[in-house]
């Protein structure tokens, strides 16, 4: 018990007294009551933020009382401000890396700064917290233990069904933000590509207007066609594609293996062997094959 103790107290120093480097701090995304206290210190106690826009953190900031620098760090700008973030590191700064909302590096540029930091050996953590992918994923009610996130879909109707079809087959729940304003063409496009699938769509998390609507993609798409795109921050949520039998990946039926087989094999051992190579129970062909040698 005193070796635990202990070790409370030797983590909570190492909060209390950061070390210089790059601090991966996740904000909140709609409700100001998820920053953690962990993330609000290290903010604090940063001498600079990196951020997306200025604007937006500053509202953050002074919500919290955080007078800390900012600098501007964004997709548009990484190459010119990543050295002068290396540098403040290099004085032995603290740095913050934050996104206009939720866990920085998720569908945005941080990952080149952490890369660069990380080569460069300066200290590199994260203070974990929101993410709207996560929390979509847990509020859809479909399978969790496998997901894609894949980021935005393409703007265009044509490239966005490609989009879809590179991942049809995937075994996983997949992910998407979308734009509120799009969502109806872009379930229009995935029900083409995936068929009508179960769907979730997330929008406004920890907002007051939070909403979860779910449904086959069919449905979705005739609600939203009759009530209009929603407003606010939208992730779409599909359902993974549905497990071939052994058959279907080697593009031949059940039947038509046993009709194969009876051809050299008995009864039973022609159910046996189609049973090893679809994955049916031996029992149900078996008695198929003794149906078909009874025609």
């Amino acid at each position: 018990m005193a070796s635990d103790e202990n070790s409370f107290k030797q983590d909570r120093l190492i909060e209390d007294h950061l070390r210089s480097g790059l601090y991966i701090v996740s904000t909140p995304i709609g409700n100001l009551g998820d920053l953690s206290s962990r993330a609000l210190k290290t903010l604090k106690q940063a001498d600079l933020i990196a951020c997306e826009d200025t604007r937006v953190t500053a509202k953050l900031l002074t919500a919290y009382g955080v007078k800390s620098r900012l600098i501007a760090y964004h997709e548009h700008n990484g190459d010119l401000q990543r050295p002068k973030i290396m540098d403040a590191m290099d004085r032995g700064e603290i740095v913050a890396l934050v996104s206009d909302a939720g866990t920085p590096l998720i569908s945005d540029p941080g990952y080149k700064l952490v890369h660069e930091a990380q080569e460069e050996g300066y200290y590199v953590t994260a203070c974990p917290g929101p993410s709207a992918m996560i929390m979509a994923l847990t509020l859809s009610g479909m399978p969790t233990d496998r997901f894609l996130f894949a980021g935005f879909p393409p703007n265009k109707s044509g490239a966005r069904q490609s989009f879809y079809e590179s991942v049809k087959d995937n075994q996983a729940t997949l992910v998407f933000y979308e734009s509120a304003r799009r969502l109806t063409e872009s379930l229009k496009d995935a029900e083409q590509i995936l068929g009508s699938r179960q769907a979730a769509v997330c929008r406004e998390l920890t907002k007051k207007f939070e909403e979860v609507k779910r449904g086959p993609l069919n449905e979705l798409i005739a609600y939203y066609e009759e009530v209009g795109n929603p407003k606010g921050e939208v992730v779409l949520v599909i359902d993974r594609a549905a497990a071939q039998s052994k058959a279907e990946q080697i593009g031949l039926d059940s039947e038509t293996l046993l009709t194969k087989a009876l051809t050299y094999l008995s009864v039973k051992d022609a159910s046996a062997f189609v049973a090893s190579l679809t994955g049916e129970k031996k029992k149900d062909l078996y008695k198929k094959a003794l149906e078909m040698k009874d025609r």
